[in-house]
């Protein structure tokens, strides 16, 4: 499982002096890439074949509250993708220095073709990397339809003013 150790900053903190809900993502997000790069979806590969990762569903879930002064560490792993690797998603954890788990995020996403704007499977190329990523014991193969299971979807336009 890949892990990331971080030092929790004053400006990770809210008014209630404990981890503010957007360091939680910004943790996740940034351990999740590094994850990528470290597999060979860095910038340079990403430039070259004009993708890049959309994120549709984010969810955390909160054990226990993080304060300053001792470092944490967050997990990452695959738990989801489809056969052409347009869609997938990770789960995080978050454990303190003494190994309790703290939180988990869970979300879910896609790649999509920076010109077009449109969700695209990978290139073949990256399709190859992403199918030889480690993944979790749970891992399940995503459907279009697995993306809007939760059962959000747009309300009519409406005009404000």
């Amino acid at each position: 499982m890949y892990t990331k150790k971080f030092d929790v900053r004053w400006s990770d903190l809210d008014a209630n002096r404990h981890m503010a809900n957007s360091a939680y993502q910004n943790f996740m997000s940034h351990t999740r890439m590094a994850f990528l790069i470290e597999n060979g979806f860095g910038q340079r590969e990403m430039a070259i074949y004009n993708t890049g990762p959309v994120i549709f569903s984010e969810q955390i879930f909160y054990f226990k509250e993080i304060h300053q002064g001792h470092p944490i560490t967050v997990t990452c792993e695959v738990t989801g993708l489809s056969e052409d690797g347009a869609f997938f998603s990770f789960r995080h954890d978050f454990y303190d220095h003494k190994g309790n788990n703290l939180a988990r995020g869970i979300m879910s996403g896609a790649w999509m073709h920076l010109g077009s704007r449109k969700i695209e499977p990978l290139p073949n190329e990256l399709g190859i990397l992403i199918k030889n990523i480690t993944k979790s014991k749970d891992f399940e193969n995503l459907t279009k339809e697995n993306m809007r299971s939760h059962g959000q979807f747009p309300t009519d336009n409406h005009v404000f003013g």
